[in-house]
């Protein structure tokens, strides 16, 4: 698979949580807030770690 092809997206609240491989092949799982001026992202080795950040996210902005 091509790195930075996500899939198996899921949305909680204004964050987005998809799956990813990176340039080595490796699975990453990342959660990015969507809302304007919030500059939260994250990479995460499970999906269960990056669905809790998700959950549990706070804009800043």
């Amino acid at each position: 698979m091509r790195p930075n092809r996500f899939y198996n997206l899921a949305r909680f609240g204004p964050v987005r949580v998809g799956t990813h491989h990176d340039g080595r092949g490796r699975t990453k799982h990342t959660a990015v807030c969507t809302a304007p001026g919030c500059d939260f992202s994250a990479d995460y080795f499970t999906r269960a770690s990056a669905e809790l950040a998700a959950r549990t996210h706070r804009c800043k902005a």
